[in-house]
């Protein structure tokens, strides 16, 4: 018997709704996409969200924006109980009051994992989640909650069904939709010149520097990477600027070196510069992905003793999408007890300088695209999440 679902779409022609939630700048981006491509499949699509500004471009109606959702850390996380408890209850009562079809959840496990287990024992509705918890680097026991919980995993990353085969758990590897953003890039064909004359920069080689999306990351790596890459005085120190982190906060960190800040121009940044220092995250596979030779650099408090737990916690051998994928060290990671700006100079003089290290990473680089394969990632997502509520049998 063909479901209620595919009546309402089909023969009432009633509106599907969609409810996403979305809890940091990355997840507002891939599901500001997956959006887009649900919308070119049903064009009376009815949006409802937690997210942010990219999600709200492509329509329909912002309840929180991430800003009022992105505690990291334990200490964050502790002092803002209640603001996340409150969150998560508006959350669960604007899913109840909206009714969706379906409830689909990006990544932001912490809250999205609690936020499924709502639905589907109160409310019995469809959840789909698109872009996986890392469970499979650490708290693996999640794998019980999102067998309970989520009817559907869409997955970016091709080594994550490997990870859940092994759980007995099927999910679908949908592409990355990374490698389309990258493709689809406006400045692609924009040369240094080019860049440098719409940013007002010098007419020095760059040296670019991610230092992250949230505060407290930006001020724990950027002052030691600024600190390394200002050794090199033939280069321009050009930072990309993070979305909701103005120049006054940059501005602490900066006041004593000659460096720039852009904003909305990671791509470009990353496609001109020589090298580039990069916090982990979807960043260094951004890098990658623009064939950017790369030093992976993150700050870890009591770096000594984080290292010991890396080995005792963690069930990943790195930090990094970009060696994770490829499954061997493609970028050098400086993180815990290796982060400094002495080993970070280092590094980062091997690439500008070394030709042959050079051409090392990148070769790996083309490896890692290979191994990501499947183009479309926000379509092939959008397809499978429609299709299934479209056509799924009671």
């Amino acid at each position: 018997m063909i479901s209620y679902r595919k009546l309402k779409a089909g023969k009432n022609n009633e509106q599907m709704k969609y409810f996403l939630v979305a809890g940091e700048a990355s997840g507002d981006l891939h599901a500001s996409n997956l959006m887009f491509e649900l919308k070119k499949l049903d064009k009376e699509a009815d949006f409802c969200f937690f997210g942010g500004d990219k999600m709200q471009s492509v329509g329909g109606k912002l309840i929180k924006h991430y800003r009022d959702l992105a505690y990291m850390g334990f200490i964050p996380v502790l002092m803002n109980l209640r603001t996340i408890f409150k969150n998560m209850n508006i959350c669960r009562e604007e899913i109840g009051n909206y009714q969706p079809d379906v409830v689909i959840l990006v990544d932001y496990p912490g809250f999205n994992l609690r936020i499924a287990q709502y639905v589907k024992e109160k409310l019995h509705i469809p959840v789909y989640y698109y872009i996986s918890p890392k469970i499979w680097a650490w708290k693996e026991y999640r794998i019980k909650n999102i067998r309970k919980y989520v009817d559907k995993m869409l997955c970016i990353l091709p080594f994550e069904v490997c990870f859940y085969r092994k759980h007995q758990y099927p999910v679908d590897y949908v592409g990355n939709p990374t490698v389309d953003a990258i493709n689809n890039r406006d400045s692609a064909s924009e040369s240094f010149e080019e860049f440098i004359a719409s940013n007002q920069l010098d007419n020095k080689p760059v040296i670019a520097i991610l230092a992250g999306s949230r505060k407290h990351e930006i001020k724990n790596n950027l002052p030691t990477m600024l600190k390394s890459a200002s050794f090199f005085k033939n280069y321009q120190m050009v930072i990309a600027g993070a979305p909701g982190i103005d120049h006054v906060f940059y501005r602490k960190y900066t006041e004593s070196y000659q460096v720039s800040v852009v904003y909305d121009q990671t791509y470009r940044l990353l496609q001109q510069a020589k090298a580039a220092l990069v916090t982990s995250g979807t960043a260094t596979l951004e890098t990658a992905l623009l064939k950017t030779p790369q030093v992976v650099c993150y700050y870890v408090p009591a770096k000594h003793i984080a290292s010991i737990l890396w080995k005792c916690f963690f069930k990943v051998k790195y930090i990094s999408l970009v060696n994770l994928i490829v499954d061997k060290l493609v970028v050098k990671e400086l993180f815990g007890k290796y982060f400094s700006a002495k080993q970070i100079m280092e590094e980062l003089n091997l690439l500008i300088n070394n030709e042959s290290y050079r051409e090392k990473i990148i070769a790996d680089y083309e490896l890692m695209a290979e191994k990501l394969g499947k183009k479309g990632g926000s379509e092939n997502a959008a397809k499978i999440i429609y299709n299934s509520i479209i056509f799924e049998k009671e």
